[in-house]
This record gives C-alpha cells, structure tokens and sequence, in this order.
C-alpha cells in the first residue's frame, strides 16, 4: 500500500465538508483516488454512503485494491481505471453509477498535475455523472485567485509544475467557474482550508 504525507495531513480536513453533503443513502464518485488513503478513510467514517474509487495510474490501482482488501469494506466498489481526458462514452461504468446516477464527485489534488484536457473532462464528466437536478462536484487543492497566487510558497510550488509541464500548475478559480457553467454547474461555496488550500463546492 502506497502512503502519501499530503493525504494524510489533509484527509480529516476534507471529511468535514464531505459529511455535510455525503448523508445516508448517497454515492460518491471520486476521480483520481490516489493511493487509496482517502477512501479508506471516509469509507469508514460514512459506512452508509457507498464510494466508487477510480484512478488512471496503475499503481495506484494496486494501492486502492490493497487497501480495500485490507478493510473490506461493503461500501466501497472495486475500483476503476478512468482517464478523466478521454471521452465520457468510452469510461466503463456501473450499472448504478451510470449517467445521472451519482450525487458526490469527489476530486482530491488532480487539477494542478493533470492536463487541460484533464481539467475539461472533469467538469464535463461531473455534468453526466450527477443527478440532472441536484448533486455536486467536490475539489480540493491549491488554486490561483483572480490572476494571483499566495504565499510564496505556492507561487514556488505552481513554477516548479510548469517547469515540469506546461499545462500544469495552479488553475485560477475563475477560469474553473467559467468551466463549470459550461457544464450546467456554478460555484456555491469557497472554502478556505489549512496549508493555502481551498475546497470549492459546485453545485446545479
């Protein structure tokens, strides 16, 4: 099982806001799960909200899977391989988290190291995953905010990831909105989290 420093430290933080929105009865859709570590997690603290793990990177499939096994879990579904870049009609999906089917997509730590294609596909995904009516997309990460990133840490953080790749770094909240409306989405709730993080809640 593969075990990384970030989940770790932010995973309780992030389970606070997931309660208020994952009740009783509700599935959760979280593209790129990781190593596992924050499934594992809210698995056990919502044991009456069934959880779809997917990932696109093989070994963290195998830590996903090596941590289920470990738990076992009844709420938790085998996990997915899913390119959130590729085409929506060509993901592989459950028969019950199908188009429309889902009330919570979780996304943890993907938009600053994924591709713009990446990016899109995330919204546009959340847009036929979720109830037509009612739903969310859940991200956490650290973001830019109109046109300006803080601390310098982060502003350090953002030019090392662009040095890596170019579409990659800190996305502006702005620009994220401008997806989500595009997507039958708006932004709802900013929230500010420790470690210059923001968790963004957009809703129908």
């Amino acid at each position: 099982m593969l075990r990384a420093p970030a989940a770790e430290s932010n995973k309780d933080v992030i389970l606070e806001v997931l309660r208020r929105f994952a009740t009783s009865g509700k599935k959760v859709f979280e593209l790129a799960s990781g190593t596992g570590q924050h499934m594992e997690h809210f698995a056990r603290a919502l044991p009456d909200v069934t959880f779809q793990p997917t990932e696109v990177n093989g070994r963290y499939l195998h830590s996903i899977v090596s941590y289920l096994d470990q738990s076992q879990f009844p709420n938790v579904r085998i996990p997915l391989f899913i390119d959130v870049a590729k085409p929506f009609n060509q993901w592989a999906l459950p028969a019950d988290f199908g188009p429309h089917m889902v009330d919570i997509v979780l996304n943890i730590n993907m938009i600053h190291i994924c591709s713009t294609a990446a990016v899109k596909g995330l919204f546009q995904s959340a847009d036929l995953l979720l109830h037509e009516t009612n739903g969310i997309l859940m991200t956490y990460g650290p973001y830019a905010e109109d046109g300006h990133i803080s601390p310098q840490s982060n502003i350090a953080f953002h030019t090392n990831l662009k040095a890596e790749d170019p579409e990659h770094g800190l996305k502006d909240i702005k620009y994220l909105e401008r997806l989500a409306n595009s997507s039958n989405l708006r932004l709802a709730e900013k929230i500010t989290v420790p470690k210059n993080n923001f968790i963004l809640i957009f809703s129908r």
